[in-house]
């Protein structure tokens, strides 16, 4: 064929070392598949720096929401037990106000000024149910709300701070004070007891 190499020629190319213009292409061709190694080598990299990035932030959004739905379950069933509480609370200590409203009233609606001599038994046991009523309700909202308790010890030791004792009353008074204070405190038993003792007296006297 007219152009073709001939055989013998083309084994003494091959065979032939190759020239300078044929290493510096090699070359210039290995270079450049160096290069685009490398840059895939870049790309993958960042490619692994992305998805390593991506990793750590799921793994972080999984873990924060399962915290965040944990506090969030058990602070919210807190909250409704401590909502609950303090509702029952409020509306006991609104009972108990009530309640303290109504005895102050009765208490305060006691005037002894306007008890008679017929009468005045009658108000006086009268007077006492209310204050023992009172005070039994006093008691009682006590042992529920421990402000009530705290309030009350303070003003105990208030007095007590403040108060005079006894030996200094007597001090203050002397032996006549106490006779005087003694009498102003039993008169109401003795007077009963003589009125008792004068209808006792006429019903012996009837017979």
């Amino acid at each position: 064929m007219p152009g073709a190499i001939p055989p013998t020629a083309a084994a003494a190319i091959a065979a032939r070392p190759p020239t300078r213009e044929e290493l510096q292409t090699k070359l210039g061709e290995t270079q450049d598949r160096i290069t685009e190694l490398k840059r895939r080598q870049d790309d993958l990299e960042k490619e692994r720096v992305a998805l390593e990035e991506a990793r750590r932030r799921r793994q972080e959004f999984e873990t924060g929401r399962a915290e965040v739905l944990d506090q969030l379950i058990r602070g919210v069933g807190l909250l409704e037990k401590a909502e609950f509480d303090a509702r029952r609370d409020a509306e006991q200590m609104a009972k108990t106000l009530a309640d303290f409203r109504v005895m102050l009233g009765q208490v305060q609606a006691i005037h002894e000024e306007t008890w008679t001599q017929d009468n005045w038994q009658s108000e006086l046991t009268r007077a006492l149910t209310t204050v023992e009523n009172a005070r039994m309700e006093w008691n009682a909202a006590r042992l529920k709300w421990t402000l009530l308790d705290a309030e009350s010890a303070t003003a105990t030791r208030a007095a007590g701070e403040t108060g005079a004792s006894p030996e200094r009353w007597l001090a203050q008074h002397g032996f006549w004070g106490m006779c005087r204070l003694g009498l102003a405190l039993t008169w109401p038993l003795i007077l009963a007891i003589l009125v008792a003792s004068g209808v006792l007296a006429a019903l012996l006297g009837r017979r």
